[in-house]
């Protein structure tokens, strides 16, 4: 079975035979793939009425466990996203009614954001949708392939996940 990655590898290595393109074959699957799911995801949150960075910030919240609420720096870490940027997005979810902020009883100048009951809802469902949307993704491979590529995407990415800052 040929993609679109084969002609796009074999037109380069045609035109630029000076040059090693082995990365493309599999770093253009990636990224062709990372668009696929982009918008599986998005499809997946648009049925819920959520955008990806609400759902990014509600899911965040509902892994913490109940009481599903974490400090805006918690979530900052969890969505990686700047300061002004959560604060704008915990305004604007607040607004529709899926978190709300809470004094730190821990912290009198601190507050906690958290999930509202339909919040909580919205976030189970667009999960389920996009786990829906993600396992259709993946249907051409069997459980085996599956663990082996999660194993060698993990390779890959492991490396960027464990830089401080």
């Amino acid at each position: 079975m040929e993609d679109e990655v084969d002609r796009l590898v074999a037109a380069w290595r045609r035109e630029r035979p000076d040059l090693d393109v082995e990365p493309l074959e599999v770093l253009s699957r990636v990224s062709r793939l990372a668009r696929h799911l982009d918008r599986a995801r998005r499809l997946a949150f648009a049925e819920h009425g959520l955008e990806p960075w609400e759902f990014d910030v509600l899911t965040a919240l509902r892994r913490a466990g109940s009481p599903y609420q974490l400090s805006p720096g918690q979530l900052l870490t969890q969505t990686l996203v700047t300061s002004g940027t959560m604060t704008n997005r915990i305004d604007r979810l607040t607004k529709k009614g899926l978190v709300e902020r809470l004094p730190d009883p821990s912290d009198r100048r601190g507050v906690l954001v958290r999930l509202t009951d339909e919040g909580c809802d919205r976030a189970d469902q667009a999960l389920a949708g996009l786990l829906d949307q993600e396992r259709a993704i993946l249907a051409e491979l069997s459980r085996a392939q599956r663990g082996e590529l999660a194993g060698l995407l993990r390779q890959l990415t492991a490396p960027f996940d464990n830089i401080p800052g």
